[in-house]
């Protein structure tokens, strides 16, 4: 049985090649804590945008890797040996198969590029 988790998480593709997209509104509008919206697709591909606050749950995707670059806040990345701090501007691979938590101690806007693929809350 699947674990469920307190996060929205939506895997349709918002908007077409050639649509332009208004990040800004979107982060303005979003109410929720832990927000996924997948944005476009490059390929085999994925851009998601994420509107977080709080902790994820610790965990890993066996196949792919996964980049997060932030728009604006702080993001933790808890590792198994250390934490990554990425504030807005920076941004970071986590290599397919490593076990990880993302945790934002506020509301931090964030985009994530990963195959079209993965299971957000991991494998």
């Amino acid at each position: 049985m699947e674990k469920e988790y307190n996060y929205v998480t939506k895997l349709d593709v918002k908007f077409k090649h050639l649509e332009k997209m208004d990040v800004p509104q979107m982060v303005a509008e979003c109410k929720d804590k832990w927000f996924n919206q997948t944005l476009t697709e490059v390929n085999d591909s994925v851009v998601r945008l994420g509107i977080v606050e709080g902790e994820y749950h610790w965990h890993k995707h066996d196949n792919d890797d996964e980049f997060f670059f932030i728009v604006e806040g702080q993001l933790l990345i808890d590792l198994e040996d250390r934490t990554i701090e990425l504030n807005a501007g920076q941004g970071v691979t986590i290599t397919k198969g490593v076990m990880h938590r993302p945790r934002a101690p506020k509301k931090t806007v964030m985009l994530m590029v990963e195959t079209n693929n993965i299971k957000p809350t991991g494998d």
